[in-house]
């Protein structure tokens, strides 16, 4: 996970909320949050990468339209990185009451 760049998290994140998310799902999510635009040129080499690093499984719902899904891979790099920023949060917490 220490290798992914923000916007590739940011794509594991959602793709771990939604019900088998489409790119163009991730983009409208994600360009919501961002609130700019996310061209295809940016969006489609990071889930490549997420794929060839075996976070993410891409799957073919038509011949326009594929899926993405958290590996369990990727979803244990996720949970680890949960915990590792609850850690600096509960230190956050106690520091400043």
């Amino acid at each position: 996970m220490y290798d992914l760049t923000g916007f590739q998290r940011d794509l594991l994140y959602v793709i771990a909320g939604g019900d088998e998310p489409h790119g163009l799902a991730l983009k409208e999510e994600l360009e919501e949050y961002y609130e700019s635009e996310v061209n295809h040129g940016r969006l489609y080499p990071n889930l490549d990468t997420l794929v060839e690093k075996g976070l993410i499984e891409k799957s073919a719902q038509d011949r326009r339209t594929n899926i993405y899904t958290l590996t369990r891979r990727g979803r244990r790099e996720l949970e680890d990185r949960q915990e590792w920023e609850q850690k600096y949060l509960e230190s956050a917490e106690t520091s400043s009451a």
